[in-house]
């Protein structure tokens, strides 16, 4: 058992937990109600569902080699793969921050800090055990 795979996992659903209880209500609602091109907008809600789709498959992934349900071989280019791409959605979030016009951007754009901890936790998990 991988402590540091379980505890990313563990994030990564209070932050699939946030996604869809939170982030429906303050971006995927105001979003659909907003008026602008009904194009960008059917873009811009398949996009919430994919970001849906890659935490809920990322968590378990997370989950499944934390518990050494697959070999340690696939395990660990499947958790590598994950923590990059959590560690460049926590890049990016930064970097928009920082350049936005946002007032307080990182009380508004926070979710780098699960995006980073997962990341970190699941890079531990790969070269500290």
């Amino acid at each position: 058992m991988n402590y540091y795979f379980i505890a990313a996992a563990i994030l990564g659903f209070l932050t699939c937990i946030g996604h869809f209880t939170y982030g429906v209500r303050q971006y995927l609602n105001p979003m659909l109600a907003a008026s602008f091109d009904p194009v960008a907008k059917a873009v811009m809600h398949c996009v919430f569902h994919y970001v849906s789709a890659f935490l809920v498959l990322s968590t378990l992934v997370l989950a499944v080699c934390g518990l050494d349900l697959v070999s340690y071989m696939q395990g660990i280019s499947l958790v590598l793969f994950v923590a990059l791409n959590f560690a460049l959605f926590s890049v990016w979030q930064i970097y928009f921050a920082f350049f936005s016009e946002i007032n307080s951007p990182f009380k508004h754009l926070f979710q780098w800090t699960l995006f980073s901890s997962i990341s970190a936790l699941s890079l531990m998990g790969i070269y500290l055990t």
